[in-house]
């Protein structure tokens, strides 16, 4: 039943003459509705689950999702929510591309290098391959953001390549996510890389997700910079 409806039973209860108090309408609403349930004004809508902000960042960081693009002849990126913003987790998707000044080749064999990630990707702390299963690598994440010390893990799975064009991976246990690796050759000598990370929101940074999207795209567009100056001084002689 919408808003307007269970208001205007509630309001229907009351005779115009009555003399009771804007208070005891209050508690004859809640009566009604039932105490444990609460009205998601942002979402315009009851939920049992809603809850109250717990501090302004809660509310000054839920503005509503899109695309964010900058225009840039280095790179251009946006990002998207699978759905609005809740407590329940949810999937976010960003997109960041840069044009990079080495050939395609050069580019996918130093991102192929896991064990590299960490000197170019801001929030990347470690990346260690399985020895036993060269497929899997575990990740470690530490970040200092939204005033706390974040830190997750996760086993990622490189599904099948295709070589000097696409890399993509699906994680297997901690933090959920996927990705990929896209490389756009444009000439001899330079490509356009495009990397796309999906990933759940993790419950602790769900008061924050419409931030955390913004957020993400700049460690993003940070690491593929790095990754630029990277490839760069890794390319073959014979390449430069």
């Amino acid at each position: 039943m919408s808003f307007a409806s269970r208001a205007a039973i509630v309001a229907s209860s009351i005779s115009t003459t009555s003399s009771a108090s804007l208070a005891s309408f209050i508690d004859l609403f809640r009566n009604r509705i039932g105490a444990t349930s609460k009205y998601d004004f942002l979402n315009n809508s009851f939920n049992p689950f809603c809850r109250r902000p717990q501090s302004t960042a809660q509310v000054l960081f839920r503005v509503p999702y899109g695309s964010l693009n900058r225009n840039s002849k280095i790179f251009t990126s946006s990002c998207s929510s699978s759905r609005p913003f809740s407590p329940v987790m949810e999937w976010q998707d960003c997109t960041v591309k840069i044009e990079v000044d080495v050939p395609a080749s050069v580019a996918y064999k130093c991102y192929s290098d896991r064990e590299s990630m960490p000197h170019w990707m801001p929030f990347i702390s470690s990346v260690k391959v399985l020895e036993d299963k060269p497929d899997i690598s575990r990740w470690l994440l530490k970040y200092e953001a939204f005033g706390q010390d974040i830190e997750f893990s996760w086993l990622a799975r490189n599904l099948q390549p295709i070589p000097n064009q696409k890399i993509h991976w699906v994680s297997q246990g901690g933090l959920p996510n996927r990705g990929a690796v896209r490389f756009f050759p444009k000439g001899p000598s330079s490509c356009v890389v495009e990397l796309t990370v999906s990933y759940e929101v993790p419950q602790v940074l769900v008061p924050v997700a419409s931030a955390l999207q913004p957020f993400l795209q700049g460690l993003l567009t940070q690491g593929l910079e790095r990754f630029s100056n990277f490839a760069k001084s890794n390319q073959p002689d014979s390449a430069k």
